[in-house]
């Protein structure tokens, strides 16, 4: 199965329908959202085309195909519009002999680990940066962010398919890669 991850929408339906592109552009099967969907969150400046209820119609079309965990951002309003669970905090993604535990990121990050055993991996966004590293024998991955994206990176995503996860810019172009 091939996944198509990303983190940090922010409301943006120029991004989202980048995103939207993208995801039929690489033929994934489903889409894991890192949450933070409509709402830009009172430290962001809003983003480019800001539209929360376009985000909400382009993605309830796409919803048998999402899993999504709930951003700092994502409150039971957002649920109300979206036709697909977004209110749980992380979700567990078998990969082989290793678990992926997927979350925001405001909670479960780097120093702020959740119980896994070595070479399992945390999987979040939150801080709109791409990134690929371990700590404590545990690999932490982060697609960085689709709308807003901090530190320099490019608005992006991550695909992940027979254990190699692959990170792109929303033009496709792709910019790491880490097999597990």
């Amino acid at each position: 199965m091939k996944w198509l991850i990303a983190s940090d929408i922010h409301g943006s339906a120029l991004w989202c329908r980048k995103l939207l592109e993208a995801f039929d552009r690489e033929h994934a099967d489903r889409m894991l959202l890192l949450g933070d969907l409509l709402y830009h969150g009172p430290r962001n400046d809003l983003p480019e085309d800001y539209d929360p209820r376009n985000v909400a119609a382009s993605l309830n079309a796409v919803k048998d195909r999402i899993l999504c965990v709930r951003g700092n951002c994502d409150t039971e309003v957002d649920q109300m519009v979206l036709d697909f669970p977004i209110m749980a905090e992380y979700a567990i993604v078998s990969a082989g002999d290793r678990l992926i535990f997927a979350t925001h990121g405001h909670h479960f990050k780097e120093g702020a680990l959740p119980p896994l055993q070595k070479g399992d991996i945390l999987l979040h966004g939150h801080t709109h940066v791409p990134d690929n590293k371990e700590s404590s024998g545990i690999r932490i991955l982060n697609p960085g962010s689709v709308s807003i994206p901090k530190n320099g990176s490019r608005h992006g995503y991550m695909l992940l398919e027979n254990g190699l996860f692959v990170w792109k810019d929303l033009q496709g172009y792709e910019f790491d890669r880490f097999q597990i």
